[in-house]
Parts: structure tokens; C-alpha cells; sequence
């Protein structure tokens, strides 16, 4: 569970500090865009962005954000060429390995969501090891979504929960939202309030498909990368222009 701070930093002027959203979720697209009109190699456009990623954090916690969640790699990734694959999940390692000591001491709690099983071993121990030594933190969670498909979570909920009633120990009637939500990879986590989508795509590509029922959707024309604090303010800005009535009048 993380608490607030009691004094925001730099919130702008123009932002209600009692209507922000608790959880905000980002598709992280137009990292190959960005580096290809500058004439630089793709991998360039995922190294900027995870400068993008770590400032945008940072953010969310200066400003009383609670929970931020990253879609950094899907199920549909692996089809890309096996080149570009293995320098993501080098760099997935090498950013958890220096970044955890600073992560620790900003109270950032890390968290990943997905099926970890298909990873390198040698993230996945990275993984565990920025887990155990950030579980306690409570300023922010930070979720990032690996190997994550929004049908893969639903449909091993659905094996786990039929598991359960094969085996007796649960009757139908009994299967509930809750009990559902607790077979998910986020079990736990509240739902995102926003999402932003970066790039201008107008798809939310497999992702959090249970979880975004509600979710109000900003999409940018930005490029990751060059998404920074101001563009952050704009997203934060209209979602706060919005009446969320969640069904009702």
C-alpha cells in the first residue's frame, strides 16, 4: 500500500492535488520512430525512453501519484528480430541492476506483471532480486508489465479458477469479480485510472484488458521519448476535465 506525500513537489498550478489519478498506466510507443527520423539505429529510441520511463516516475511520485504501470515488453514482441528481443532484455537487466540502490531509497516498490517463466534467467533472478529489496517500500508502486498479454492473464485466471472446481474445492456460483481479479497477474493492484497512450495509435493493444473496464484513455501524438513533464501536465490536465460516472448518472 503507498501513502501520499504530504507535500507535493512542482504539482502545476492548474492541477487539482485531490483529483489526480491514484494509478496511471503507459503504452510506451514510438521509441523505433523517434530514433529512425534522427537517422539513429532503433535500439537508440529504447534506451532514450527508458530515460523517459525513470523522469516519468519520478514525476508520479512528486506529484502523489500512487501507482505507475509500464507495458515495457508483450506476448507479441517476441516476433520482432531476434536482435532487437535480446538487446531489450539485456537492457531490462542492466537498468534493474543500477538503478535498484536509487530505487530503494526513493521508496519506490517495483513490481512485474506477466509470465516471467519465458524470460533469460539471468532477468528473471535481476527481477527477483529488485522485488525482495523494494517490497517494503511505500511511495510509490512501480508495475511493469513483461512478457504481459491482456488474453494470456484472463485465460490462466480462467485454468486456475476451473482447477479449483474440477478439484472440489470451489462451486461455481462462488466464482466472483473478486475472486476473479484475484487470479490475475495484478491481484493486489488497484486499477489504472488513465491511460496514456503516446504515438497517436488508437488501439490499447492487449493490454490490462480486464483491468481498463473504466480507464479513461489519453492518446498523444508525442513520441515516447520526447515525452516529458510538460506533456505529462497535459494528460493530467484533461483527465481532470473529465466526469467519471463509472455506469451511473
Amino acid at each position: 500500500m503507498t501513502t501520499k506525500p504530504s507535500v507535493l513537489r512542482n504539482l502545476p498550478a492548474d492541477l487539482d492535488a485531490q483529483r489526480l489519478p491514484n494509478h496511471v498506466a503507459v503504452i510506451m510507443d514510438g521509441n523505433g520512430r523517434w530514433a529512425k527520423g534522427r537517422g539513429m539505429p532503433r535500439f537508440m529510441g529504447h534506451r532514450r525512453g527508458v530515460d523517459t520511463l525513470k523522469e516519468l516516475l519520478r514525476c508520479c511520485k512528486d506529484w502523489g501519484i500512487q501507482a505507475l504501470t509500464a507495458y515495457a515488453f508483450s506476448t507479441e514482441n517476441w516476433g520482432r528480430p531476434l536482435t532487437e528481443v535480446d538487446f531489450l532484455m539485456t537492457l531490462f537487466e542492466r537498468i534493474l541492476r543500477r538503478e535498484l540502490q536509487e530505487m530503494v531509497s526513493e521508496g519506490v516498490q517495483i513490481h512485474f506483471v506477466g509470465d516471467l517463466s519465458a524470460l533469460p534467467a539471468s532477468l528473471r533472478e535481476e527481477i527477483e532480486r529488485a522485488v525482495m529489496a523494494t517490497r517494503q517500500n511505500q511511495r510509490i508502486q512501480f508495475i511493469v508489465a513483461t512478457n504481459y498479454g491482456g488474453r494470456d492473464e484472463i485465460l490462466q485466471a480462467c485454468r486456475a479458477i476451473a482447477t479449483q472446481v474440477k478439484q472440489g474445492h470451489l462451486q461455481p456460483e462462488q466464482i466472483t469479480q473478486t475472486l476473479f481479479e484475484q487470479h490475475l497477474y495484478t491481484a493486489g493492484i488497484g486499477d489504472p485510472d488513465l491511460l496514456i497512450r503516446t504515438s497517436g495509435e488508437m488501439r490499447i493493444s492487449n493490454f490490462l484488458l480486464w483491468q481498463m473496464a473504466y480507464t479513461e484513455l489519453y492518446v498523444t501524438d508525442t513520441l515516447w521519448p520526447e515525452f516529458d513533464r510538460s506533456e505529462f501536465h497535459r494528460a493530467l490536465y484533461d483527465y481532470q476535465q473529465r466526469h467519471r460516472r463509472f455506469g451511473r448518472i
